[in-house]
């Protein structure tokens, strides 16, 4: 009874965090609290149930780390002209029959390199959405054709925020989930490709406003230069370069074409690293705002108390019941099933990606490992379920942000094929992956 009434407590403050639109830091401190005092009622100390808390944050530190770093890349790349480059010769390369590919294959590519989707789609999603609306694009379909490309690099992307947090709460290694991600997306991928090249012909857009293409010559210095930092950070992973290097080189690269290409001041650029990019102007530049470390402390504070959460679980043994439950249900109908009914329930209730992947950690971790599964395969069951389903539920926050930045409603999500054909891909796939190849999972 006293766990039931700290998640109705962890629920009921999460709710009210969301409609009052308040930080679900306070909702996560408040959880934390009530799941500390059930831990003392159970007979354990107030220092070991902290030793437990800080066990799981410490096992966090190296994502805590990236998670930094993405935020001063972010920055850096709107200030040197790296997302603006893109952008622009994407518009230039587009042809009547070829724009809704075009849109997914660029907003992929941004994504993965940026490792966000809120960033790629409040930026170059809100241009693709113009130029569709300009040219006789139905904005409903664009929309879904950005979603499942911002997506797309938010869920495998080596620098994306939620796969750095997967890694971290699950305790595996970023670089091994990536390769699993790659090879269990790439189906979805290709049908992907294939099913937007068909739509394009059959929804080819009429025209390209010249004026936007004079806005990015007018308010933007066009220098090829700006492609380097997107080329170090897509290329040296490939070539098994540390991702902490390989940002750290792309960061490095960025800046200089910041101050010796763009032509801002040294210290200026490095303050932008620090409290992100701010637009001089309200006009086409002003949709580049944002970024910085600053932008990413409030995530940094959510992993380090959602990490203190299953240390406290672990320790406490506290879900045992419910765990057991779990179990018997995985071995009736699978791990991944279940996996996929967890992250529906909790993603409906909590509406966020973080607290529903941190939920399905919580109460699915043991059930995999006593059923013979390993935490790389729970790591990969939640990127291929909860990361997005997270963002096909209307009301949650990764379905509602990017469809208010496009301006369109919630029947622009059947045409983000992507996101439901990860699932279902995996699902009649994953036996490949991991039930005949135990010797794979770490």
């Amino acid at each position: 009874m006293d766990l039931l009434l700290a998640f109705l407590l962890f629920t009921a403050v999460m709710l009210a965090a969301l409609i009052k639109d308040f930080t679900m830091t306070i909702a996560l401190l408040v959880g934390l609290i009530a799941f500390m005092i059930v831990g003392l009622k159970r007979g354990f100390g107030l220092k070991e149930l902290c030793i437990m808390g800080a066990k799981g944050t410490k096992d966090s530190l190296i994502v805590i780390e990236v998670m930094c770093v993405i935020g001063f890349i972010t920055a850096v790349w709107r200030a040197c002209g790296t997302i603006t480059i893109f952008v622009y010769y994407g518009i230039r390369i587009i042809t009547p029959s070829l724009f809704l590919i075009i849109t997914f294959l660029l907003s992929c590519l941004l994504s993965y390199a940026l490792g966000t989707s809120f960033g790629v789609a409040g930026t170059v999603g809100v241009i693709f959405m113009t130029l569709a609306r300009s040219g006789g694009v139905d904005p409903v379909l664009t929309a879904g054709v950005l979603m499942s490309g911002v997506y797309f690099g938010d869920r495998c992307s080596p620098v994306s925020s939620s796969a750095n947090m997967v890694a971290g709460i699950t305790g595996t290694k970023i670089f091994d989930n990536v390769k699993i991600m790659m090879k269990t997306g790439l189906l979805p991928l290709l049908a992907c490709c294939m099913l937007y090249a068909a739509l394009s012909f059959r929804n080819p857009i009429t025209h390209v406003d010249p004026e936007l293409l004079a806005a990015f010559e007018r308010d933007f210095n066009l220098s090829l230069w700006a492609f380097v930092p997107a080329i170090i950070m897509l290329l040296l992973p490939i070539l098994k370069v540390s991702v902490l290097l390989s940002m750290a080189l792309s960061i490095t690269s960025g800046i200089l074409v910041a101050w010796l290409v763009q032509g801002i001041p040294l210290w200026e650029v490095l303050k932008i690293c620090v409290t992100g990019y701010e637009a001089n102007g309200d006009g086409l530049t002003a949709l580049l705002n944002g970024g910085g470390l600053v932008s990413m402390l409030e995530i940094v504070v959510i992993l380090i108390i959602s990490c203190s959460y299953s240390g406290i679980f672990e320790g406490t043994k506290m879900l045992e019941t419910l765990q057991e439950r779990l179990a018997s249900a995985c071995t009736k109908i699978g791990r991944f099933s279940i996996m996929v009914l967890i992250s529906v329930g909790t993603t409906a209730v909590f509406c966020n990606q973080t607290i529903a992947s941190l939920m399905c950690c919580g109460l699915l971790k043991k059930p995999y490992l006593d059923g013979g599964g390993c935490l790389e395969e729970l790591a990969i069951d939640m990127e291929n379920s909860v990361i997005l389903i997270a963002c096909m539920i209307p009301w949650s926050i990764g379905c509602s942000v990017p469809l208010t930045f496009f301006n369109v409603d919630f029947s622009a999500i059947p045409y983000a094929f992507y996101m439901y054909l990860v699932p279902i891909c995996y699902w009649f796939t994953k036996k490949k992956w991991y039930e005949e190849k135990p010797k794979d999972c770490q």
